[in-house]
């Protein structure tokens, strides 16, 4: 591994927390763990400028719960989290990205599945993925009066006010933006943001364009700028314009 990158794990379970920060420092990460929530969104806010970190997340905490921890994390940090959870059930996974989680893993789990995750997300928020881009210089994608900037990765929305996105949310909108106008399939998306094939009811796809159109104001039920193509994907149909510049406010 080339340079490590800090790590947090959130666990109540002391048995769990200290395997994983017992495997993860021995792959070569700087661990931070952590028995419950309140201190973890302390830590992390103190912690805000430092360099990006991952966070390993249990849904059942004793304070407050692993979705309680994403909705204040989301105010202030987009870092990378991934979610675990003892629930069978999809509900838990489901919640989870809709609040602004990158992944979710379910209890019990191969250490070595978590490793592969973490590796996945780092390589997707370190360096773009293999989409196309507009031209060297152009920072800004510009549509329906929204502004983008692709280096500190900060969306503007039409009353000028910053709008939240997760290292998933950009890698998606970036995509589509600099593909607008042509059908994606679920399993280009899938490929790009989650760095692995969809799988069979996987809902993660739908639930991140969910997100999305959300963060957009884009109405799920009529939408007009990120619209779905029946058995085949997603098409961006907006008039998308690159720029150096930003645009005046």
């Amino acid at each position: 591994m080339s340079v490590s990158k800090p790590v947090c794990v959130v666990d109540d379970d002391e048995g769990i927390r200290l395997l994983l920060q017992a495997y993860l420092e021995q792959q070569g990460f700087e661990v931070s763990a952590f028995a419950d929530g309140l201190s973890f969104v302390d830590h992390l806010r103190e912690q805000a400028a430092a360099d990006p970190q991952i966070v390993i997340l249990d849904v059942m905490l004793p304070d407050i719960d692993g979705f309680e921890v994403v909705k204040r994390v989301r105010g202030f940090s987009q870092v990378p989290i991934i979610m675990l959870t003892a629930n069978a059930e999809e509900t838990d996974r489901i919640v989870g990205l809709e609040l602004g989680a990158d992944d979710y893993l379910e209890k019990p789990f191969n250490p070595r599945e978590l490793l592969a995750r973490i590796k996945a997300i780092r390589r997707r928020t370190e360096q773009m993925p293999d989409t196309p881009v507009a031209p060297t210089g152009q920072r800004f994608r510009t549509f329906n009066g929204f502004a983008l900037d692709t280096i500190s990765r900060n969306l503007v929305g039409p009353d000028g006010e910053d709008i939240g996105l997760s290292g998933t949310d950009y890698q998606l909108l970036i995509m589509l933006l600099d593909c607008h106008g042509e059908v994606l399939t679920r399993e280009a998306i899938a490929s790009i943001t989650r760095g692995r094939d969809n799988l069979p009811m996987d809902r993660f796809i739908d639930v991140q364009i969910s997100r999305l159109r959300s963060r957009l104001g884009d109405d799920a039920r009529a939408p007009t700028l990120i619209k779905t193509v029946r058995g085949k994907g997603y098409v961006f149909t907006a008039s998308v314009e690159s720029r150096a510049d930003a645009p005046l406010a």
